[in-house]
């Protein structure tokens, strides 16, 4: 039931210090307050008043569109992200301002962090993953990172990701080394264990409740000494990466991945000039492109109406971007691994920049 449907109940107190925010219970009492009228539909909004602490709150304190000026905006921005535009783009197609739309490209993000991290509690342990390494750039080339990403080879379900910060790599000119050698002078070197670091979280939350658990990836010296400490049985068996990435190879559904979000994503094509200009940002589209892939986006394009979400036994049905934003979540009521909480706050850096602001708004969550 949504906040515009009549009948309609607050299923809690939005208020994190009320006991009534996390458990819910019978004893819990609240009242009618009248209504508030708004321009746009519905325009009548019904509020409550939380009889414990006394707070005050309406339908909209529970809807995805809290707060927002442009409400209408979410569902088809939603789309645009995953069909491969570009913030101007959208913005240009909306007509509306650039800024408008990546504040709420993050709020959508956010929103997909806990849509996602909800799903994610549901599902029980996973026999075997494949991961690996998408690599990609934020700002300039010179700062080149890893998005780590985990899929369920059984049925194509996106389980989590984390990034690591690069140093840049490979064939270089003279003055690209210097240009390199100056921004580590100034910025400091990307630390050498990132990738170990963010793929032992990675690994660390897809094989949370697990005994054994068979791992696939390829020959990147760092994945096997992320794997030392889990505390669960692995069986790690490599593909080389040189080794032809069809069908037929054991890391398909990963390599699939990585298509969808070069495809999909307007910042990871090749020769793009709508490159991630920050590190936060890639990850807060990435977690967009997460819940799209499982829950609405067909397993098989030309086969039955499936998706991974469905096959996983987390969805009853194919999705559509309405069902995802349909109620508002809580971070507040949702525990998120650690680097999703940074993600959540906008707490990652990057480097190159001289301001890097945190999501430290009180209504826009």
């Amino acid at each position: 039931m949504t906040t515009n449907t009549p009948g309609w109940q607050p299923p809690h107190c939005p208020n994190p210090d009320c006991q009534f925010h996390q458990h819910v219970s019978p004893a819990w009492r609240y009242k009618r307050k009248g209504y508030f009228t708004r321009r746009c539909a519905p325009k009548r909004i019904p509020r409550f008043t939380c009889l414990h602490c006394g707070r005050n709150f309406s339908t909209q304190t529970f809807s995805t569109s809290y707060w927002l000026k442009r409400p209408d905006l979410m569902p088809r921005l939603f789309l645009q992200l995953v069909g491969s535009m570009c913030n101007r783009q959208a913005a240009r197609a909306e007509r509306v301002a650039p800024s408008t739309i990546q504040r709420q490209a993050s709020r959508l993000g956010r929103h997909c962090l806990l849509f996602h991290t909800l799903q994610l509690q549901q599902i029980g342990p996973t026999p075997e993953i494949v991961v690996d390494g998408f690599e990609t750039f934020e700002w300039s080339q010179f700062h080149p990172f890893h998005h780590n990403v985990a899929v369920d080879p059984a049925t194509g379900y996106f389980l989590h990701h984390t990034d690591s910060p690069l140093r840049r790599k490979g064939r270089m000119t003279e003055q690209q080394k210097r240009r390199r050698a100056a921004l580590e002078a100034s910025l400091g070197r990307p630390d050498p264990k990132a990738v170990r670091k963010g793929m032992a979280e990675l690994i660390e939350v897809v094989t949370r409740g697990a005994d054994k658990v068979t791992i696939r990836s390829d020959d990147h010296p760092a994945y096997p000494p992320a794997m030392k400490r889990l505390n669960c049985e692995i069986e790690h068996r490599i593909t080389p990466g040189k080794q032809h990435r069809d069908q037929h190879n054991s890391l398909w559904e990963v390599n699939l991945l990585d298509l969808l979000i070069r495809h999909s994503t307007a910042a990871h094509k090749r020769q793009t000039i709508a490159w991630a200009k920050r590190r936060q940002s890639s990850a807060e589209k990435l977690a967009v492109l997460q819940v799209w892939r499982n829950n609405v986006k067909r397993r098989w394009e030309n086969g039955a109406a499936v998706t991974p979400a469905l096959l996983r036994g987390v969805a009853d049905r194919v999705l559509t971007v309405r069902d995802i934003l349909k109620e508002r979540l809580f971070r507040t009521r949702i525990e998120l691994p650690e680097s999703w909480s940074r993600y959540y706050e906008r707490g990652v850096e990057t480097a190159a920049l001289a301001v890097n602001r945190r999501h430290g708004l009180t209504y826009a969550f």
